[in-house]
């Protein structure tokens, strides 16, 4: 894979504070030294901060940049205040911000990301710190709308049934290339991540001939994915 790489470049804007009503969110402590865990309602965080910040004050955000809600131990569930459907520990979305917004220009469509920085303990080791990140970063690149079309494929990560998206992620959920020393030394956690030619099929035109980026991956996704 020497060689193989994309490039992003950015900066850090201001931390939002954000402050959820009352019974929309939770905390709770495993295993993890660096804090508890914070759980909060999924369609609340919608409103609040991605809605809000993304569309009603969107209209500094340049639609060909890619902005990340980068949040620390922070995870979402569509019943937090009984911490029942979690946890969402991150996704990439697209919202259309209306012209009105933004008088001088036209409608557009802008992408984002929720990414959980995971250092609480409360899953399993390979999803930690920037294991989310990469998973949702590499599905933006090749999915930024969440419709661009594959053949059927599932029943592996964290698909249990099937899906029919370039989602490059999803198939390898929780699982990670070796461990990445920065230069800062602090050591980063990827996810490793399909390839095109193991959705659409063998054989593989990817890098090394290889179907994931680790070549965890042998073959191809198989059959044409059933709910059966």
């Amino acid at each position: 894979m020497l060689g193989y790489h994309t490039l992003l470049s950015g900066h850090v804007l201001p931390a939002v504070t954000v402050n959820l009503p009352g019974k929309q969110g939770l905390a709770a402590r495993f295993g993890g030294t660096c804090g508890p865990l914070a759980i909060v309602n999924f369609d609340v965080m919608i409103r609040q901060v991605f809605n809000k910040l993304l569309v009603s004050e969107g209209a500094n955000i340049d639609s060909s940049k890619f902005p990340i809600f980068l949040f620390y131990n922070t995870v979402m569930a569509t019943n937090s205040s009984g911490g029942s459907n979690c946890c969402i520990l991150g996704f990439h979305n697209a919202v259309t911000q209306n012209a009105a917004v933004a008088p001088d220009k036209a409608a557009r469509v802008q992408t984002y990301a929720f990414i959980d920085f995971e250092a609480s303990g409360a899953f399993i080791p390979s999803i930690n710190d920037t294991s989310i990140a990469a998973h949702e970063v590499g599905e933006w690149m090749d999915d930024p709308f969440g419709n661009n079309p594959t053949p059927a494929w599932g029943h592996t990560g964290q698909v249990g049934a099937c899906q029919g998206n370039l989602e490059v992620g999803d198939p390898l959920t929780a699982t990670n290339i070796p461990p990445v020393t920065g230069a800062n030394g602090f050591t980063y956690h990827l996810q490793e991540l399909a390839f095109f030619p193991w959705f659409y099929g063998a054989p593989s035109i990817a890098v090394n001939n290889w179907f994931s980026g680790n070549n965890t991956f042998k073959t191809d996704a198989g059959p044409v994915c059933t709910k059966h």
